[in-house]
């Protein structure tokens, strides 16, 4: 067991975190807590926690490949996640594999170097299929089952900077984690 600041973690979960070169997340109940706020005039809110965005950028800056796909679209994840450097966003995806095999095809990568974070059905195939299948902590049960990891922290309150946290240690360079917080 490996002592991390999310708990201990098998030698075998960590060498599987040691193998990804792409995260790939959804957006809503892993990067937002899953509520979406409507005003009056329609407009759309969403909270996103600085504690991910850190992490996001110290990822980028470590040199893995970032994406979200996302069933939804929104302006607003559009500008975040161009905000945090994310390098592939996919929005509108109601088959979410599609986007994933072009991923794959594009940065020449096989199922064990993508790890995936998701919270809800629709992101099950994605969970079972790549190397790092990542539930957030409050995922539905189906997901939970069929994840590798369950984070520590619940989506849209640190789920993120956990995951990207395990990545970085893994991969000996949490210490020189760098980023900004947004």
């Amino acid at each position: 067991m490996i002592n991390t600041w999310y708990g201990d973690i098998e030698q075998s979960l960590l060498d599987k975190f040691r193998q990804v070169r792409l995260l790939i997340l959804d957006v809503d109940g892993v990067f937002s807590d899953g509520r979406i706020y409507l005003g009056n005039d329609g407009e759309e809110f969403k909270a996103f926690h600085t504690r991910d965005g850190f992490g996001m950028k110290a990822l980028a800056n470590a040199g893995f490949e970032t994406a979200v796909i996302t069933g939804r679209e929104s302006y607003i994840v559009e500008r975040r996640m161009q905000h945090l450097n994310v390098g592939h966003i996919f929005q509108g995806q109601s088959d979410k594999t599609v986007a994933y095999q072009q991923l794959l095809q594009q940065l020449s990568l096989h199922d064990s170097q993508v790890a995936y974070v998701g919270d809800d059905v629709p992101d099950l195939a994605l969970i079972q299929r790549c190397g790092l299948g990542i539930a957030v902590n409050d995922a539905h049960p189906a997901v939970q089952q069929g994840a590798d990891y369950i984070t520590r922290c619940v989506g849209g309150h640190g789920a993120v900077r956990e995951v990207c946290d395990l990545l970085l240690l893994a991969n000996g360079q949490l210490r020189q984690a760098e980023g900004i917080s947004l």
